[in-house]
């Protein structure tokens, strides 16, 4: 048996109210009805703080792969950057123009390479984490996300 309640809403309430009513093709008091049980639910708050808790570990997940991938594009740039230095004897006067020439040719190639590499969507981090397990003495695994084969 169902009793008969008459309330009134706010009209900015009453069109969304109505609006989702008829997004989803169900009656307003069905959704009325609806979100009273869940809002007296006794674990209506449990359930909210266990989605809640959800999201908010696979948003720490995500953080973490972000920094590890910040990480490891850090520490190959210092790599890069210190070897670059220490490596590179400094141009006399005379071949300045041919070097930046040159530079701005190999720039080009780069920004090209970079872009097949991108458009691929394989990542460094990727590569790394197989060049590191490949130097490791344990056996390989197949899809492991690797080009080779694991046994």
């Amino acid at each position: 048996m169902r009793t008969k309640h008459t309330f009134r809403l706010p009209p900015d309430l009453m069109t969304k109210l109505s609006d989702y009513a008829s997004r989803k093709g169900v009656s307003q008091s069905m959704i009325v009805e609806a979100a009273l049980a869940s809002h007296l639910s006794p674990d209506g708050a449990d359930r909210l703080e266990a989605a809640l808790a959800r999201r908010l570990d696979r948003i720490g997940r995500h953080l973490e792969r972000i920094e590890r991938y910040v990480d490891i594009s850090n520490e190959a740039l210092a790599v890069f950057v210190r070897f670059w230095l220490t490596s590179t004897p400094p141009l006399p006067d005379s071949s300045v123009a041919a070097a930046q020439a040159k530079g701005r040719e190999r720039y080009e190639g780069f920004v090209e390479a970079l872009g097949r590499r991108l458009a691929r969507g394989r990542k460094l981090a990727d590569e790394i984490v197989c060049d590191v397990a490949a130097s490791d003495s344990q056996p390989y695994r197949p899809n492991d996300g690797c080009d080779r084969q694991r046994l």
